[in-house]
């Protein structure tokens, strides 16, 4: 009876890896010099600010970079010292509703700049843009005293009411990714009986996520660092601050104690930094948006 015997199949082992030779290794740090160096300057204040923070009273801002002892009770002490869970909601709720009334409002005038062709319409652009250059300082007299008329300072509604009107630079940023969509999509939607509402809401926006996202990044960012806003309209009211009018604040009652206004810069950073690498994919997409799928 013949019997069959199984040979094992030889294993291949795995290539050596190599090595890089010092001179792969300088040569590549001479290419990416300008960008490590830019990197590192951007890196370098920020580790100093965290370092700071973990740091004691008395070796703050001292010529020591590195703490002696480790203080993450800081962390604690800045919610003791003031309402920080307060101030987190309020500009929590003045950079969601900002971006959402940023792209209810700015979507369709940037689709009617972009797609639509009426008398006027270059006209209207220009407009834009020159409201996109106007320093926001220049007009916040007149402002301020419309919103004290309607008895609305004090709160987060004339923060909050203008991006629900259109805001310039999303309407721009928006408009420059509309244009970049091939004309055959619209045409095709067309032929499909669609109307200028439904290419907009049901052919447009979904092609345009990417740039949607950029462009709400973009607020949701520059809301969430506005000082001279909140400043003029809740300054004087504690319980309407958001975290940018805090921390000015919190610097000011505890000059001394900078290892706690670092803890609560920390703090203020630690959301930011957070939605920027989870929406970093969308916010690159967004940038090199072209228009073109496939």
């Amino acid at each position: 009876m013949a019997t069959l015997t199984a040979t094992a199949a030889p294993t291949r082992s795995a290539p050596p890896r190599k090595k890089r030779h010092p001179r792969d290794i300088l040569g590549w740090v001479a290419v990416h010099a300008v960008a490590l160096a830019l990197g590192i300057g951007f890196a370098l204040p920020i580790v100093f600010v965290v370092l700071t923070a973990f740091m004691s009273d008395q070796q703050a801002l001292t010529s020591d970079l590195w703490p002696r002892s480790w203080h993450p009770e800081n962390f604690l002490t800045v919610f003791e010292k003031a309402p920080m869970l307060e101030y987190f909601g309020n500009s929590l709720l003045y950079s969601v509703l900002a971006t959402a009334g940023m792209l209810l409002s700015s979507i369709p005038a940037a689709y009617a700049l972009a797609r639509l062709r009426f008398r006027g319409s270059n006209f209207i652009f220009m407009l834009v843009i020159a409201a996109m250059m106007l320093p926001p300082q220049v007009v916040a007299v007149p402002i301020y005293s419309m919103w004290a008329n309607l008895h609305l300072t004090g709160t987060l509604w004339p923060l909050v009411v203008p991006y629900f009107l259109g805001d310039a630079f999303s309407i721009f940023l928006l408009r420059q990714f509309f244009v970049t969509v091939p004309q055959d999509y619209f045409d095709a939607a067309r032929m499909d009986g669609c109307n200028e509402f439904q290419m907009l809401y049901r052919v447009l926006v979904p092609m345009t996520k990417p740039g949607l996202a950029a462009a709400g990044l973009f607020t949701f960012l520059y809301t969430w660092n506005d000082y001279f806003g909140p400043l003029l309209y809740v300054g004087e009211k504690q319980d309407s601050w958001t975290l940018s009018v805090a921390l000015a604040s919190f610097r000011g009652m505890h000059q001394v104690q900078w290892n706690l206004t670092m803890a609560a810069t920390v703090l203020v950073l630690v959301p930011v930094i957070v939605l920027f690498l989870f929406a970093q994919k969308s916010f690159v997409k967004g940038i090199t948006f072209t228009g073109v799928k496939g």
